[in-house]
């Protein structure tokens, strides 16, 4: 015999409030069980996972971690990244978002934006100024520790990249909004050209490669980008305001340095790191200057790839 119907109704009713409680438990919202910096964990990924980039390594770890640490900073922390395809620009903001947020890139507070996948049409552009500005205030204003990635900026319309101007500048908030304690990465080749010169000069020289310093490329890599008319910074106030906290160059990659790319591929895959394969496969590849072989053409990019045809 089934029950009354209230009791129906009660069990129900009990069962969509847990169901409830549940979900709620479950979504992920603005606070320390979801966002919480892992200082440790950022800095042995970055040890033991980013490969031949002493340089950026040393500036995204002191500069994440300050600004994190700081209980009252005075804007957003605003990162541009740049260097060849390859070298670990996407992969260094991965690194960065999975040590602050526990759903790491599928985070609903990770921002990812592809010039050409999402401000494709120049023709839309005065749109596009609207709707990206919009979409940095609604989110912010949900989450004030957000981060937005920018990839491809060398793509991107400079009026675009100025109409994010006010949210990276030094206000305490803007219509009631601050945006002091969310991130800005921008992912660019631009500079890489300069950036790979500087390199292939220590090499030719003589000098160790760890020895390049951020004070060796930082300087001439922002006035590169900025005078570049293709760079998509070109003559941009993001610049012309110092509103970039570090331009973080990424040096192209060596023999070495895929070597081991691909031995932690293989590794991730769940297969014993077999040094044979992975020298098979980083023979085959695009190397310059080309006679002496000495710096990778396309970095690690399509290594995971590859690598199945040794295997």
């Amino acid at each position: 015999m089934l029950p009354p119907v209230p009791v129906v109704i009660g069990v129900f009713a009990g069962v969509a409030a847990l169901v409830n409680w549940s979900f709620n438990w479950n979504k992920e919202v603005c606070d320390k069980k979801w966002i919480n910096f892992n200082e440790e964990g950022l800095k042995k990924d970055i040890q033991t996972k980013l490969f031949g980039q002493h340089v950026a390594a040393q500036v995204i770890l002191k500069a994440v971690t300050g600004f994190i640490k700081s209980k009252n900073p005075k804007k957003p922390l605003v990162l541009s990244l740049h260097g060849s395809t390859g070298t670990g620009k996407n992969f260094v903001s991965q690194l960065i978002a999975e040590n602050i947020y526990k759903n790491k890139m599928r985070s609903n507070f990770v921002h990812l934006f592809t010039a050409t996948a999402h401000f494709p049409h120049k023709a839309h552009i005065d749109t596009y100024k609207i709707q990206l500005p919009e979409w940095i205030r609604g989110n912010v204003s949900i989450c004030p520790r957000s981060l937005f990635i920018f990839d491809e900026m060398d793509k991107m319309h400079p009026e675009l990249i100025d109409s994010i101007k006010p949210y990276l500048d030094f206000y305490d908030n803007l219509n009631g909004v601050s945006y002091r304690q969310a991130i800005f990465i921008f992912l660019s080749n631009a500079g890489s050209t300069m950036i790979n010169e500087v390199v292939m000069k220590f090499w030719r020289d003589g000098r160790e490669r760890e020895k390049i310093q951020l004070k060796d490329l930082e300087t001439e890599l922002s006035q590169s980008v900025f005078n570049y008319k293709t760079s998509g910074f070109w003559h941009t106030s993001l610049i012309d305001k110092k509103l970039v906290d570090f331009f973080v160059p990424l040096l192209p990659l060596d023999y070495k340095h895929v070597i081991q790319c691909g031995l932690t591929e293989m590794a991730r895959e769940g297969r014993v790191p077999d040094k044979n394969v992975v020298k098979k496969m980083a023979d085959d590849l695009i190397f310059f200057p080309k006679e002496e072989r000495v710096f990778s053409d396309q970095g690690c990019k399509h290594i995971a790839n590859k690598l199945y045809f040794y295997i």
